[in-house]
């Protein structure tokens, strides 16, 4: 797909996105989530979780795109709540630099949230999503390679695949190849996010940026570049919910609250890998991993 059908199809998402009629607040909670693997795990996660420890009705609206589609969404009363991450908050949405440590930028997406957005964040739900720069695994063997420093001295050789909205945001391609020194042998591929790792494994590109917590990581016997200059923040798992929402419904912040610190970075792996490794429903997932939590 060319560069300017990604920009077609996303124009399209949120026109369709943004025509759905706004929510409304005192018969149901409506949880969105953006169009990747993890994202609908965690949608799915905050739903049942909201349907277990409370009695109000849940309604999905799920697969909006990316990170935009999601926070205009949410803006405009469309959804509730949606599952994001404290350092696409930071960069993406915020526009402000990067910082390595979690808490100070938890604490000042929150802040900034209410403050401009009347948005809140729910408490992290454990895990760090960060930015994984991968190879393949025979590759750094091969080659010894364990750092993106490391890497720069061959990457005019590869071919480098990168899902459009990694290409756009602050935090994403042109800081991570300005930090590194990174040069290819031609302009990145612009892929689906679901067609990085397929690709990567079947050599038809070299490097790509994913997501730490991709269960197809060990799966594919991939390997991540470590990023020994710490130049992608930390990328916590969170919930944005609209404070209007909240005020009418407090059991929902009971209800996200437990889930605190519940998933770790392989439990999240784990999932994953789950519904993209053994095609598995989503729904199911989520409903076995909150019962083995007693959740």
């Amino acid at each position: 797909m060319t560069r300017i059908e990604k920009i077609l199809r996303a124009i399209a998402c949120l026109v369709l996105t943004l025509s759905l009629p706004a929510c409304s607040h005192h018969d149901r909670i409506v949880v969105g989530c953006k169009n990747f693997t993890e994202q609908i795990i965690l949608g799915e996660l905050i739903a049942q979780q909201i349907e277990n420890k409370t009695h109000l009705l849940v309604e999905r609206r799920f697969y909006l795109g990316g990170t935009y589609i999601a926070h205009q969404s949410i803006l405009s009363g469309r959804i509730d709540i949606y599952p994001e991450y404290t350092g696409t908050a930071l960069t993406a949405v915020l526009k402000e630099r990067a910082t390595s440590h979690p808490k100070a930028v938890y604490d000042r997406v929150k802040s900034e949230y209410e403050r401009r957005f009347h948005l809140t964040l729910g408490p992290p739900f454990g895990f760090n999503d960060t930015f994984a720069i991968e190879i393949r695994g025979d590759d750094a063997r091969r080659l010894h390679l364990q750092t993106l420093s490391q890497s720069a001295q061959y990457t005019a050789q590869w071919r480098a695949g990168f899902g459009y909205e990694f290409m756009e945001r602050p935090d994403g391609y042109k800081g991570l190849v300005a930090t590194y020194g990174l040069k290819f042998a031609v302009p990145p591929r612009i892929m689906d996010l679901g067609l990085l790792t397929r690709a990567l494994k079947d050599h038809q590109v070299d490097l790509i940026a994913g997501n730490m917590t991709d269960g197809l990581i060990p799966a594919l016997d991939l390997s991540v570049l470590q990023d020994d200059k710490q130049y992608f923040p930390p990328y916590e798992a969170v919930a944005v919910i609209r404070e209007q929402t909240l005020a009418e419904h407090p059991k929902l912040g009971q209800a996200l609250d437990s889930l605190r610190a519940n998933i770790s970075d392989e439990e999240m792996r784990r999932l994953n890998y789950e519904v993209d490794g053994q095609k598995r429903d989503a729904k199911e997932v989520v409903r076995e991993f909150l019962r083995s939590k007693r959740l």
